[in-house]
C-alpha cells in the first residue's frame, strides 16, 4: 500500500531518508520531513507491507530549469528508498508511479530525477522505470 505521509509518520520517513542519505542526524531529517509534509509543492509517500513501512519517495515541484525539460513546473523525484528485503517487488515502481500521478495533479507534464554518476544501481532502476538519460554532469568547486 502506498500512502501520503502524515505528520505522525514523519519519523518513519526520516529513518528511511537517513538510510538513503547517511550523515545527517535523525532529528534533522524529522524536521525536514515535517516541513515537506506541510508544503503544497512537495509530497512524501510511504510504502507499507502490513503495518511495516518498507519504502519512501520524496517528490517536489521544481520551478527552476530542470536538465532536459521544456516546461515548468516539473515534478521531481528527490529521493527514493526501499528496504533491501523488499526490493525487486515493484515497490519502487509503485512509489514512482504515485509521485508521477501527484505531479500530474499539480499540472506537470514532465517528471525528472537524477543520480550520481557512480550509482549504477540507481541508474538501472531509473531506466527500468521509464526514465531516459538526458545529460551527464561533473560538478566542480574551489576554495576562495
Amino acid at each position: 500500500m502506498i500512502k501520503e505521509a502524515t505528520m505522525s509518520e514523519a519519523k518513519e520517513a526520516a529513518r528511511l531518508a537517513q538510510s538513503l542519505w547517511p550523515g545527517q542526524s535523525l532529528g534533522d531529517f524529522i524536521k525536514e520531513m515535517e516541513e515537506l509534509i506541510s508544503q503544497s509543492d512537495a509530497i512524501i509517500l510511504l510504502a507499507y507491507q502490513g503495518v511495516e513501512v518498507i519504502g519512501f519517495a520524496q517528490c517536489q515541484l521544481r520551478f527552476d530549469y530542470v536538465e532536459g525539460t521544456d516546461t515548468t513546473p516539473v515534478g521531481y523525484l528527490e529521493g527514493l528508498f526501499v528496504k533491501e528485503a523488499f526490493r525487486k517487488q515493484k515497490v519502487a515502481k509503485n512509489l514512482v508511479h504515485a509521485c508521477e500521478e501527484w505531479a500530474k495533479q499539480k499540472g506537470c507534464v514532465e517528471f525528472a530525477s537524477d543520480c550520481e554518476l557512480h550509482n549504477k544501481q540507481s541508474l538501472a532502476m531509473h531506466l527500468k522505470l521509464g526514465f531516459e538519460e538526458v545529460n551527464r554532469v561533473i560538478c566542480f568547486k574551489k576554495r576562495l
